[in-house]
């Protein structure tokens, strides 16, 4: 096979590069497209044929359902390692050691503390704020706090801002949500692991001792493994392209939150449990909607089902389908909503036309269900979703800035009027 491809444009004929990857993937080097046609680009909308990057984290393959970090299946991460651990792999592009391990979380215990003046900043959103917007602007704020740049060149400097930003995030998130509820906020345990003391500040109730649910954990463990990154979606081109500018790693981040606030982004497993409501309110009759989801004259649409990327069923769903079951079995919860999202499920997995077009329940429909049962409010789901994402956003930023890669700056095909004479406004009709 030629090892270049061949573009024809107006008789000439120009040669480019195809690089492969180590899975095989191709791809046509069209850097210097520009330079040696003249100026001719490319349109791509949304970017679906265009890789903006070399990356070594995350391997995805859509049409057979395969999704690695650093060369490891995900199934095996999601089954045996913990969320630090994954977390660890991500940036820095191994497994730890338990010494490496150890020592990563402690010390992000140590950064677990967040200045005061942040919980000042808090208390000025008021309490009906979407917590995807008071994150965004904490995790900004945090870099006013930290003003000192990060020297990229330096292992220990990167390592610190990593560390910080792991142990000031989930704090900042179990805040988005007890703001919301009107609760007192909490500040963790650092005599509990990473999971533990997340799940504390999260679900702590004022007037009584909190105790650890382990089902909860483990869900809530595989949920971060199965978000912690997904390639060079929405959210992390926005973290990448952000930082390419040389912003700071916080500011970077609140962009990627910012991207990720998107219903058609991270905001789909919100959008689930909404269509869920709907459907009870309407009877709970999942069949009907079913139905509904079928006919291409109906404007409605099943959400959860189907992914962008995944041509076949989204491994991150077997994975949480399983834990989806073991929280609701072991919390022992009723909730018609829950029975709707069973029944749907079973419903979509047994039909042929969903099975026809590999329509089926992907990791937002499981998702929402776990947070549902736990008693997140909606609009915190997204919130969870980014908390997970962290360790992707810093892994995909610290491998951009060591790469020197060069500032975003895409393109464009301009269609609007072609020169024209400037008329005084006397003349103007």
């Amino acid at each position: 096979m030629s090892n270049t491809a061949i573009l024809e444009i107006e008789g000439k004929k120009y040669e480019f590069p195809i690089e492969k990857g180590s899975e095989n993937e191709l791809a046509i080097d069209i850097k210097q497209l520009r330079g040696v046609t003249g100026g001719v680009t490319t349109i791509d909308p949304g970017f679906k044929n265009t890789g903006s990057c070399k990356s070594a984290i995350t391997f995805l393959d859509g049409e057979k359902g395969i999704l690695r970090y650093r060369g490891y299946a995900i199934e095996d991460l999601a089954e045996k390692a913990s969320f630090l651990e994954v977390s660890y792999l991500l940036i820095f592009g191994e497994l730890p050691t338990q010494v490496e391990l150890d020592k990563f979380e402690q010390d992000i215990k140590n950064e677990s503390l967040v200045d005061e003046d942040i919980h000042k900043i808090l208390d000025a959103f008021p309490k009906n704020a979407h917590p995807m917007g008071v994150l965004s602007s904490l995790t900004s704020a945090l870099t006013a706090f930290n003003p000192r740049s990060v020297e990229i060149t330096s292992k220990e400097d990167m390592y610190h801002a990593i560390t910080m930003l792991m142990g000031k995030f989930p704090v900042l998130v179990s805040w988005c949500m007890r703001k919301m509820k009107g609760e007192p906020l909490d500040y963790g345990d650092i005599d509990l692991g990473y999971e533990e003391s997340f799940a504390k500040m999260m679900f702590k109730r004022p007037n009584q001792e909190y105790k650890c649910n382990k089902t909860i954990i483990n869900a809530l463990d595989k949920l971060l493994i199965l978000h912690a990154d997904h390639e060079q979606n929405c959210s992390t081109s926005t973290v990448r392209i952000v930082g390419s500018s040389h912003a700071g790693l916080f500011a970077s981040i609140s962009a990627g939150i910012s991207a990720l606030w998107g219903p058609l982004h991270g905001g789909a497993n919100q959008a689930v449990i909404e269509m869920l409501e709907a459907i009870k309110n309407d009877g709970g009759d999942f069949e009907k909607y079913i139905t509904k989801a079928k006919d291409k004259s109906d404007p409605f649409r099943l959400m959860g089902f189907g992914h962008r990327v995944y041509k076949n069923f989204d491994p991150r769903a077997k994975i949480i389908k399983v834990a989806a079951e073991e929280v609701l079995a072991d919390l022992g919860i009723e909730d018609p909503v829950l029975d709707v999202a069973r029944g749907l499920s079973e419903a979509a997995l047994n039909d042929e036309y969903f099975k026809s077009r590999n329509l089926y329940p992907n990791v937002d429909f499981y998702s929402g269900i776990i947070y549902r049962a736990l008693g997140i409010p909606v609009e915190m789901f997204t919130v969870l979703f980014a908390m997970g994402r962290l360790p992707g956003w810093i892994a995909q930023w610290k491998e951009m800035r060591e790469n020197k890669e060069p500032i975003g700056r895409p393109r464009q095909l301009y269609v609007g009027e072609p020169l024209r004479a400037y008329s005084e406004i006397k003349d103007r009709k």
